[in-house]
């Protein structure tokens, strides 16, 4: 297929490591499945991609681009480690602008195909508006576990019940997280200590908590949803999700697999629903960890859970090889929303 003829899918990761690792892992899939690339990073983390990689890597292949967009933030070290309240505020406010005028020189490029579909981080949702006015499809991708995005999704439940922010800054000590949470569909034996940490503030405009909280909502106004798991993992809050989500949830994980061939989600679900992790206090003392370590390594409760851990391993493999779950829905996701899209 001429290069001017492929679906062309531009791909625009949240500006952290963890984040654009997942992303770039499923930009390199479907590139080999016939996709012309375009991916998207900030100009901070290109700076950076270049001095680690080389500026042949940033070159890209044939058919595979790089472009970049500011991130809104004054110039600093490329060492430096980026703020996330402050890089998070400042990409949901000043991204938008910059990726119109990349989407602009992408279709008054002579050397590439039309876009055909966006595919964000589900922190970037102003990539939906973008694709609106364009009238191309847009697909959110998820880079953390189902439960995690599930327990995202009830930011705005916790604030309605007056649950968070806390009322004052004595919520580690006082018992308040050990509040039990038992509303959430698919997710038991919940607490608020479970919960992903911006909900820890007694900062009702805590830049962090409504931005995980908007963000992780806007992701239900997509046409499609990219989760980096698979079925059997998180079988129960796959449903529950869908529930809230009927249109098209694809599981396709874990990515690193497919790429070749485990998600974790919140402390809870590692320790008892998956057997694969052991709970330490939020005050960390050196004998607590030491007897954690003995515990795992030599005694019953260790040996179960490498037990567990093997069991995953071998389902993710399955999951991700030639017949598996995440095989068949990233072929489906391909063929529906994809190439649908054309």
């Amino acid at each position: 297929m001429g290069s001017l003829n492929k679906p062309h899918a531009v791909l625009v990761p949240y500006p952290a490591q963890g984040h654009i690792n997942p992303l770039m892992q499923l930009a390199k899939l479907l590139h080999l499945r016939g996709f012309y690339i375009t991916f998207v990073n900030t100009e901070f983390n290109h700076r950076r991609l270049i001095r680690s990689k080389g500026l042949n890597y940033v070159r890209g292949q044939p058919d595979f681009r790089f472009e970049t967009i500011p991130d809104g933030l004054p110039l600093s070290d490329i060492d430096a480690t980026q703020d996330l309240w402050t890089l998070s505020d400042s990409v949901q406010r000043n991204c938008l602008s910059p990726f119109r005028q990349v989407l602009a020189k992408l279709s008054s490029c002579s050397e590439c195909p039309p876009v055909t579909c966006i595919i964000s981080d589900g922190l970037m949702t102003f990539t939906m508006k973008a694709a609106e006015e364009l009238g191309i499809q847009e697909v959110q991708f998820y880079t953390t576990s189902a439960c995690g995005f599930m327990a995202y999704l009830c930011f705005g439940g916790l604030i309605n019940r007056g649950l968070v922010p806390f009322k004052d800054e004595n919520f580690m000590i006082n018992g308040s997280m050990e509040t039990p949470i038992d509303w959430i569909p698919g997710m038991r034996n919940f607490r608020l200590k479970d919960f992903p940490t911006p909900i820890r503030t007694a900062d009702p405009n805590d830049i962090m908590l409504n931005f995980m909280k908007e963000e992780t909502q806007n992701c239900l106004n997509s046409s499609a949803i990219i989760l980096n798991t698979f079925d059997e993992f998180e079988h129960e809050i796959l449903q529950a999700i869908a529930a809230k989500f009927p249109r098209n949830i694809y599981t396709i994980g874990p990515l690193s697999l497919l790429e070749t061939g485990i998600t974790t989600g919140s402390c809870q679900y590692s320790c008892t629903v998956w057997g694969i992790g052991m709970e330490v206090n939020h005050v960390v003392k050196c004998d607590e960890v030491e007897a954690l370590i003995k515990e795992m390594m030599e005694e019953d409760k260790g040996k179960q859970m490498k037990k567990n851990a093997l069991e995953w391993k071998k389902k993710a493999q399955a999951a991700t090889s030639i017949g598996g779950s995440s095989y068949h829905n990233f072929n489906r996701f391909i063929k529906d929303v994809l190439y649908g899209c054309k």
